[in-house]
C-alpha cells in the first residue's frame, strides 16, 4: 500500500517541472490527483505522461476566486473529497533592478504567487474540514527567507506566502489542518532556465554555473526532490508537523 493511499490531492502549477514530478509520485503512491494550471496542452501532456486512472487535470486560473472553487469542487466530484491541497502555481516575473520595474509586472507576480495560495487557502480549507483535517503545502523558496538582486517582486512573494502558512497554520490547527511551506533553491526546470538568461542574456550557462557554485552540494534541486519533500508533509508521517519552512536548498542557508 502506497503512503497516500486513498488520498485525494489537489496541485495547482500541475503542467509544470516541480508538479509534474509531484503529480508523478503521488499517484505511484497510491493518491488521486487533480492538476491544475492554465496550459491546457501542458496538462494533457502530463496526464499522458503518468498513464493512469488516478490523475485528470483542471483548466484554472489561481489568480480568479471562482476558479479555485471549481478545482476543489471538480475533485471532490471525481474523487470524493479533498485531503490535501499543494499551492505550487508560480512565475518569476522579469530580471530588473527596483527602480527599473514595471509595476503591472509586478502587481502579476503578486497576483499569482500570494493571492493565487490565498484563494486557494479560502476554497480548500472547507473541503479539508469535511475530511476531517488534511495537509497544505505552499511552495515558496530560499528566495523567502533571504534577498536576491534583480527579482524583488518574486522575493517579496516568496516571503509573503510563509506569513500567510504561518497565520493559517495557527488559523486552522483545530480543523486539524496542517500547513507548511516548501523553500527549494534553483531547480532543474524552465523557470530557471528564464532566469538564468536574465540574469545573464545569451550566458546563461555562465549563469547557472555561478549559482552552482554556491550551493554546498554543487549542484541544482532535480524535481524529484522537491516531490520527496512534500510527499512526506502530504503523507501521515508528518501528523504532528505544521507552520513549518523546509528548506529544499542543498545547504545553501546552512
Amino acid at each position: 500500500m502506497g503512503r497516500l493511499e486513498g488520498k485525494v490531492v489537489v496541485l495547482t502549477g500541475g503542467a509544470g517541472g516541480i508538479g509534474r514530478a509531484v503529480g508523478k509520485r503521488f499517484v505511484a503512491e497510491g493518491a488521486d490527483v487533480l492538476l491544475v494550471d492554465l496550459d491546457e496542452q501542458a496538462l494533457a501532456a502530463a496526464c499522458a505522461e503518468m498513464s493512469s486512472n488516478k490523475v485528470s487535470y483542471c483548466v484554472a486560473d489561481v489568480t480568479k476566486a471562482a476558479d479555485n472553487v471549481t478545482m476543489i469542487e471538480t475533485a471532490t466530484e471525481r474523487y470524493g473529497g479533498v485531503d490535501a491541497f499543494i499551492a505550487n502555481a508560480g512565475i518569476e516575473g522579469d530580471v530588473s533592478s527596483i527602480l527599473d520595474y514595471d509595476e503591472q509586472r509586478f502587481e502579476q507576480v503578486m497576483a499569482v504567487n500570494v493571492k493565487g495560495p490565498f484563494l486557494g487557502l479560502k476554497a480548500a480549507v472547507p473541503a479539508l474540514t469535511e475530511r476531517g483535517g488534511g495537509s497544505i503545502i505552499i511552495t515558496s523558496s530560499v528566495a523567502g527567507v533571504r534577498g536576491a538582486p534583480g527579482v524583488a517582486p518574486y522575493v517579496t512573494s516568496k516571503h509573503a506566502v510563509i506569513g500567510l502558512m504561518k497565520t493559517a497554520a495557527l488559523e486552522f490547527a483545530d480543523r486539524n489542518i496542517r500547513v507548511n511551506t516548501v523553500n527549494p533553491s534553483p531547480v532543474e526546470t524552465r523557470m530557471m532556465r528564464s532566469l538564468e538568461e536574465g540574469m545573464a542574456p545569451g550566458a546563461a550557462d555562465e549563469a547557472k554555473a555561478r549559482m552552482q557554485a554556491n550551493i554546498p552540494l554543487g549542484r541544482y534541486a532535480e524535481p524529484e526532490d522537491i516531490a520527496n519533500i512534500m510527499l512526506f508533509l502530504t503523507s501521515d508521517d508528518s501528523s504532528f508537523i505544521s507552520g513549518s519552512v523546509y528548506l529544499a536548498d542543498g545547504g545553501s542557508m546552512a
